[in-house]
C-alpha cells in the first residue's frame, strides 16, 4: 500500500465527495416531493392519475438508474433535449428515488388504523383535518425505517453517476487506476470515502429511529 500516494490524492477525493453529497442532497430531496405526490395519489385514488403514477412507480423500480442515466444523457439530446451531466444525475436519482419514497410513504399511510380516522371524523373533524393531524404524524412515523434506508440507498446508487462523466468518487476512482495502476489505494480511499459519508448518516437514521419507536409505544 502506497500512503504517500494516498495522501497526495486525498484531496481529489474530498472534491468528489463534495459533488457526491451536492447530487445526493437535491436528488434525495426531489425525490422527497415526488414520492409525497405519488402516495398521495395512490392512497386517495385519484382517477386516471392514479394508474399514471402506477406506471411511473413499476418502470422507475424496475429500471437501472444507469439505463435512466443514458436515455437522459445520450437518449433526450436526439430530440433536442440536451441536459448537463450534474441535471441528469439530480434528475434521474429524483425519479428512481421518487418510486422507493413513494411506496415508503403510502406503506405509511395504509398501516395507520382505520378506527382512528373514524374516531377522529366522529370528534367533528373534517377529512382534511383527520388526514393533517391523525393520519399524516402516523403515517410519517410508520415510514421512517423504509425512509431512512432509501437515503442510504440512493446515496450509493450515486456511485454510477461517473458514466455521464460526473467526477464524483467512483469516477475518481477509475481515473487514478487508469493512470496510475494503484488499484489497492485507489479502492481504498473509495471504501473509506463512503464509509466518512455513509456511516454517519446510518447513525443518526438508527437514532431517529429509535426516538420515534419509543414515543409511538411510550417507552
Amino acid at each position: 500500500m502506497d500512503f504517500n500516494f494516498i495522501n497526495e490524492h486525498i484531496p481529489l477525493y474530498v472534491e468528489a465527495a463534495k459533488l457526491t453529497l451536492i447530487m445526493a442532497f437535491w436528488g434525495i430531496l426531489l425525490a422527497i416531493v415526488v414520492g409525497l405526490i405519488v402516495s398521495l395519489i395512490r392512497y386517495f385514488k385519484v382517477p386516471v392519475l392514479d394508474k399514471i403514477v402506477g406506471f411511473y412507480i413499476e418502470l422507475s423500480r424496475n429500471t437501472p438508474l444507469l439505463i435512466q442515466l443514458f436515455f437522459l444523457y445520450f437518449g433526450l439530446p436526439k430530440v433536442g433535449i440536451v441536459l448537463t451531466s450534474e441535471q441528469c444525475g439530480v434528475i434521474g436519482l429524483a425519479f428512481l428515488g421518487g418510486s422507493y419514497m413513494a411506496e415508503a410513504f403510502r406503506s405509511g399511510l395504509d398501516n395507520v388504523e382505520s378506527i382512528q380516522i373514524q374516531s377522529a371524523l366522529s370528534l367533528g373533524m373534517k377529512k382534511s383535518q383527520a388526514f393533517r393531524y391523525v393520519i399524516l404524524p402516523q403515517a410519517v412515523s410508520n415510514s421512517i425505517p423504509a425512509f431512512c434506508a432509501n437515503i442510504i440507498f440512493l446515496i450509493k446508487e450515486t456511485s454510477v453517476f461517473s458514466a455521464v462523466a460526473l467526477a464524483d468518487l467512483m469516477f475518481i476512482t477509475k481515473d487514478l487506476i487508469g493512470i496510475y495502476y494503484k488499484t489497492d489505494e485507489a479502492l481504498f480511499m473509495l471504501v473509506i470515502a463512503y464509509l466518512i459519508i455513509l456511516l454517519p448518516i446510518s447513525l443518526i437514521c438508527s437514532l431517529v429511529e429509535r426516538r420515534v419507536r419509543y414515543a409511538e409505544y411510550g417507552d
